[in-house]
């Protein structure tokens, strides 16, 4: 392995000394990160389940007025 100024390099990356890791700056990426990975989360939950229409829970009738239907003399 070879050394460099910043530390030893790794297969897997550049590797950082540890007082690095005790900064202010790299607790704020730290946390940006962290924040960034709940929202991102989030919103891949909020895509995948399905929608919620709160209408639905306040009155009883269909969201449509006629029916869509290629038939439309049926009953639904």
């Amino acid at each position: 392995m070879f050394g460099t100024a910043a530390g030893p390099i790794v297969r897997t990356g550049l590797l950082l000394p540890e007082s690095v890791l005790h900064t202010g700056v790299f607790g704020i990426l730290a946390a940006f990160v962290a924040i960034n990975t709940v929202i991102y989360a989030s919103l891949a939950l909020a895509n995948v389940l399905p929608k919620i229409h709160p209408t639905d829970w306040v009155t009883d009738r269909s969201r449509r007025a006629e029916t869509m239907s290629i038939y439309p003399d049926s009953e639904r």
